[in-house]
C-alpha cells in the first residue's frame, strides 16, 4: 500500500479550535453576565461557534493518534508508537490534574476536591488509551477496526439519555467524575469518547485511501454533504429510525441531539480546512495547530491561576463589557502564542521536558537503592 502524504490540514484545523478556545474561555470567564443576553445575534453567533471547540479537539485527537497508529503498523514499528502513545495519555492525565493544583492552599494543609474535577486533558489521554486498546485488539482486520470505532461513535452518543444525568454516589470521587458531572467535572469519558472514536474512524478511511486518485475531492465533498445532513437532519432521520425500530432511546436521543449535530459542524470545519490545505502548509496557523498543548497549559495558567490561586479570573471575574472583552480575547490569543512560540517550541517540547524530568528521578533513585 501506498504511503499517504502528511495530512496538513490537521495542523490548521487544531489551530482553529485553540484559538477559539482562548477566546472562548477568556469571554465565558470574564464577561460580566448582564451581557449574556441569548436574543442577541452576535452573542448567539459566539456561544455557537463556541460549542464547536470541545468536539473538534476530541475527533481531531482520535484522528491524529489512530492514524499515527496505523502508518506505525504498516512499518512494523507500531510497539515504540503503542509505548509513546500509552505515555502521551498518561502524561496528559496527569497534566489534567496538576492543572487544578493550589500549590499555597496545600502548604497551608487545605485540600479541595476541585483537584478531582475532570477536564479536557483527562477526557483524551484516557480516550487515546482505549484507542490503543483497540488498535491492538483489531489492528490485523482493518476493515473490522472501522466498524467497530464507527459502530462505538454511535453508541456513545445515542446512549447519552441514558448516562446524562449519573451520580454515582457509592463511587469513589477520583472514578466516578469520569463518569459523572455531579462533583462538577466538565468533561467525562461518554459521550465525549464518542468523537475521538469517529475521528479513529475517519483515520482509517484516509490511511487505506488518501493516495488514490481524487480522494481529496471526493472527501472534500463527503465532508460538507454528511456534515450538513448531520446538522440539519440527524434528529429526523433518528425520529424516522425509532419509529421502525420501535426503539425508544432513538427517539430520546432525538429530541436533545446536540452530539450528532456538532460532529457535523466538526465535518464542515473539516471540510473547509481540507479545501485550503494547498495555503496552509508552512502556514503561521498551521505552526500554531503544532503548539495546543504547550499553548493549553500556559492560557490554564494566566486565566484561572493554575499553581498560584492567582489568574485572571482572580481579579476580573464577570466584570468586563463587551468591547473591553473582545480586545481582551484578541490580546490574550496573541500573548499566549507568544510564549509558546518562544518558550515552547512544539507539543513535542512538553512531552520530552517531562521524559528528562522522569529520567532524572529515575536516575537518582537507582543511585540511592
Amino acid at each position: 500500500m501506498a504511503q499517504p502524504n502528511r495530512l496538513y490540514f490537521i495542523d490548521a484545523v487544531r489551530a482553529f479550535a485553540i484559538l477559539m478556545m482562548l477566546q472562548g474561555h477568556f469571554i465565558d470567564t470574564l464577561l460580566s453576565p448582564i451581557y449574556r443576553d441569548n436574543s442577541n445575534t452576535a452573542y448567539n453567533i459566539w456561544s455557537y461557534f463556541r460549542g464547536i471547540t470541545a468536539p473538534t479537539f476530541f475527533t481531531i485527537s482520535g484522528l491524529v493518534f489512530a492514524y499515527l497508529l496505523l502508518r506505525a503498523y504498516s512499518k512494523g514499528n507500531d510497539k515504540i508508537r503503542i509505548k509513546k502513545g500509552l505515555f502521551r495519555g498518561l502524561l496528559l492525565i496527569v497534566i489534567g490534574y496538576s492543572l487544578r493544583i493550589n500549590v499555597f492552599n496545600w502548604l497551608s494543609g487545605h485540600f479541595s476536591s476541585y483537584f478531582f474535577i475532570i477536564d479536557v486533558l483527562q477526557c483524551i489521554g484516557l480516550s487515546l488509551i482505549f484507542l490503543i486498546g483497540l488498535h491492538s485488539l483489531f489492528k490485523k482486520r482493518s476493515y473490522l477496526f472501522s466498524i467497530i470505532l464507527f459502530t462505538i461513535g454511535c453508541l456513545c452518543f445515542v446512549t447519552e439519555p441514558i448516562y446524562r444525568d449519573l451520580t454515582l454516589e457509592y463511587i469513589p470521587e477520583i472514578i466516578a467524575n469520569y463518569m459523572t458531572k455531579t462533583n462538577g467535572s466538565v468533561f467525562t469519558i461518554l459521550p465525549w469518547f464518542g468523537y475521538s472514536a469517529f475521528g479513529a474512524f475517519i483515520s482509517t478511511v484516509f490511511f487505506r485511501h488518501a493516495h488514490r486518485n481524487r480522494f481529496k475531492f471526493i472527501t472534500i465533498i463527503t465532508f460538507f454533504t454528511v456534515g450538513f445532513f448531520l446538522i440539519y437532519f440527524s434528529s429526523l432521520f433518528l425520529t424516522k429510525l425509532s419509529y421502525i425500530t420501535n426503539i425508544e432511546l432513538l427517539k430520546m436521543s432525538a429530541d436533545y441531539n446536540y452530539l450528532f449535530t456538532r460532529l457535523g459542524n466538526v465535518l464542515i470545519l473539516f471540510g473547509t480546512f481540507y479545501s485550503l490545505e494547498q495555503f496552509l502548509k508552512q502556514s503561521i496557523i498551521a505552526r500554531i495547530g503544532e503548539k495546543t498543548l504547550s499553548i493549553y497549559v500556559i492560557h490554564f495558567v494566566l486565566l484561572y491561576g493554575s499553581f498560584t490561586g492567582y489568574g485572571l479570573k482572580r481579579f476580573l471575574s464577570k466584570s468586563l463589557e463587551p468591547s473591553t472583552a473582545i480586545f481582551g480575547a484578541i490580546l490574550f490569543m496573541v500573548v499566549v502564542c507568544f510564549i509558546s512560540f518562544h518558550y515552547a517550541k512544539t507539543n513535542a517540547f512538553v512531552y520530552n521536558l517531562i521524559r528528562k524530568i522522569l529520567d532524572k528521578l529515575k536516575t537518582y533513585y537507582y543511585r540511592l537503592r
